[in-house]
């Protein structure tokens, strides 16, 4: 059976690297709440930040074409590169890990599961779903965590 999609990079991510990035999420939600004036500025940055599965598109994209330019030019045993790119990508599309997954992850690239709850926390804070409720702040991570659980079953 193959893993869902929305969770599939976490469950296949080092605990380590998942509490780095949970961490990193409450840190910025607890620094916002402090300073809600500068919520929509990093709204606008997590509207540019780009996930882990848009950068393992560009890299294989680029490591392909590498390998494509290098048998055309040189060798046509460099056809094994853009092959075995093809193979990370399917094996990532099944399984949700592929050998430059962890390196991406220890770069600091998020899923965008992970970039959607900080971005629902800050849209909480701002006052966004107030037709919901007002939560307390500390309230956020238990709500957006239901969510997410809510969404995968």
């Amino acid at each position: 059976m193959l893993p869902a999609t929305s969770r599939r990079v976490e469950r296949n991510s080092p605990e380590e690297i998942n509490r780095a990035r949970r961490s990193e999420i409450q840190q910025s939600l607890r620094y916002h709440a402090a300073r809600p004036a500068e919520i929509p500025a990093r709204l606008a940055e997590l509207d540019r930040e780009w996930d882990i599965e848009r950068a393992l598109q560009a890299n294989a994209a680029a490591v392909s074409l590498a390998g494509l330019a290098l048998a055309a030019v040189l060798d046509r045993r460099f056809l094994v590169v853009p092959t075995a790119v093809a193979g990370f990508l399917m094996q990532h599309a099944l399984q949700g890990w592929c050998p430059p997954v962890p390196l991406l992850r220890r770069l600091g690239f998020r899923t965008p599961a992970e970039i959607c709850e900080e971005r629902c926390g800050l849209k909480m804070l701002d006052g966004e779903y107030r037709s919901f409720g007002d939560p307390a702040p500390a309230q956020w991570t238990e709500q957006i965590e239901a969510v997410h659980e809510a969404v995968e079953a």
